[in-house]
């Protein structure tokens, strides 16, 4: 059996994504073969490996990481909220059902725990070493009976559990200590030890809290990661672009030309994949903001309508809004508009939903030829082509099927004026594409915007992630990781009081 190791946070983005990514960054530049794990995920942003399966785009990015292609067994199970209180489960990378929480936390969660370990078996079975990620905390004690993804992983598998802590909240002794006080003494044995990460400061004034938290709990501390700006990789949920942050923060060139370029993202509910827009937002003189209010559209050079695990309630949301008479306006006006996947749809004549809302007939905003009906099966595909003199890659996760009867063919769907619309996701990563996508807009909106003719979004991704590997080799105890990840947990650890309740 090979090396492993499963990285807990103390909450929800602690940094478990980032720390994962940054040791299999890590380790790879070590000549070690290694891969990404995460059992559960919940995520409205996703991808679609070559072998056409559905996994969460953190696990794709971490794969990265290790210079490895994306599979399924990375990332079993994947849930994908549709509203408050149900999930549509995607296992082993394609949908197998809806579940209510109470539903999949009643029994179905704990019947995946075989299906959850043979794929960790298998990776094991594979790669010199596998970095699992937690979800949420190790302590949701209402939980912990069907959990799957934190203890209840490292038990069966004897992982070595690594806590990571986010202490620019604050607090990050007390939910460390806590988080192994609130733990089974069975649990409490795979707990190794605690990772801080997001630290400002001097070092020397937290080695005294270190000092004492490895005396109250008899486990050491393996590194204290310093706060850098844009070092996360695409989230699993939340409002963020999530390169944006890297290359503002970072040194880049001017705009090249006089203007810049500002889009607008429609925040409409049950938002997926909005990473589409990271491309843009890595472009020098191109300014993205998420909106949802009408008059915020009113200076935007481009609207993008992003995809949706809820296209009619998306719609219906616009409407609520009055950002869809906006919309249409704006199309009307001949100012860009782009919709991608469910905004593709949104932008349509028709939509017929007996899967997804089981809405029906549904009026869609008519700015597009389209007419779109709902088909059980998922579209998941790995789609390349050209548009706009440009090779294009990109990637489909949706069950409408769009009839598209006019306009100019644009990537599977359709150009109209200028209102564009495709299935399409991740195309804007493409950069000879992206580029000239952005020159139509700039000309459309009457603004003097060069887009940079040497921007690379992979170069970009490359980089981030090197960061990524720079943290853990230069502020973690590497030594001592790699002997967790190769001999697991050390013996004898003690018990912290009071443990999980009865």
């Amino acid at each position: 059996m090979s090396g492993g190791l499963l990285v807990a946070g103390t909450t929800s983005d602690a940094g478990k994504s980032v720390v994962t990514a940054g040791i299999c960054r890590w380790l790879v530049r070590q000549g070690v073969k290694v891969a990404p794990f995460k059992a559960q995920n919940m995520s409205l942003n996703s991808f679609v490996t070559t072998e056409g399966a559905e996994i969460g785009r953190a696990q794709a990015m971490q794969a990265q990481a290790c210079r490895i292609e994306p599979t399924a067994l990375m990332n079993p199970v994947l849930l994908k909220p549709g509203g408050e209180q149900s999930s549509q489960v995607v296992l082993l990378g394609k949908p197998v059902g809806e579940l209510s929480a109470r539903g999949y936390h009643g029994g179905r969660q704990q019947q995946l725990l075989g299906t959850v370990l043979d794929c960790l078996e298998q990776l094991r079975g594979t790669y010199d070493a596998v970095i699992c990620e937690g979800a949420g905390s190790p302590a949701e004690i209402n939980l912990r009976r069907t959990d799957i993804v934190n203890m209840g992983i490292a038990r069966n598998a004897g992982l070595p559990v690594l806590v990571v802590g986010d202490i620019d909240r604050g607090g990050v002794f007390a939910s460390f200590f806590g988080t192994v006080a609130l733990l089974s003494p069975e649990d409490q044995a795979c707990v190794a030890g605690f990772l801080v990460n997001k630290f400002r400061g001097d070092v020397s004034l937290l080695e005294p809290g270190l000092d004492m938290l490895l005396g109250l709990t008899g486990r050491r501390t393996y590194g204290v990661l310093p706060f850098r700006h844009g070092l996360g990789i695409d989230e699993e949920d939340g409002l963020r672009v999530s390169l944006r942050g890297a290359v503002r923060e970072s040194v880049v060139a001017p705009p090249l030309g006089e203007d810049v370029l500002r889009v607008a993202v429609c925040a409409v509910p049950l938002m997926s994949n909005f990473t589409d827009v990271d491309a843009l937002a890595a472009e020098p003189g191109v300014v993205v903001r998420f909106v949802d209010r009408p008059e915020e559209l009113s200076d935007a050079d481009l609207v993008i309508v992003p995809g949706t695990r809820g296209t009619v309630r998306a719609l219906e949301w616009l409407r609520e809004r009055g950002l869809a008479d906006a919309l249409v306006r704006r199309a009307a006006e001949q100012r860009p508009v782009l919709g991608i996947c469910g905004g593709f749809q949104i932008l349509g004549e028709h939509i017929e939903d007996d899967v997804e809302s089981r809405r029906g007939q549904v009026d869609g905003l008519g700015i597009l030829p389209v007419r779109v009906r709902f088909a059980r099966e998922k579209t998941l595909t790995r789609p390349s082509g050209e548009a706009l003199g440009e090779r294009v890659e990109g990637y489909e996760i949706h069950h409408g099927v769009a009839d598209v009867t006019g306009g100019i063919p644009f990537l599977d769907g359709c150009r109209v004026g200028q209102s564009w619309g495709t299935h399409w996701h991740g195309s804007l990563e493409s950069d000879g594409f992206r580029r000239a996508f952005l020159r139509e807009v700039a000309a459309a909106a009457g603004r003097r915007f060069v887009p940079a003719p040497d921007t690379s979004f992979a170069a970009l991704r490359e980089e981030q992630l090197d960061r990524l590997g720079d943290l853990i080799e230069q502020h973690a105890d590497t030594d001592a990781l790699w002997r967790l990840i190769e001999s697991g947990a050390p013996q004898g650890l003690p018990f912290i009081p009071p443990g999980a309740p009865a």
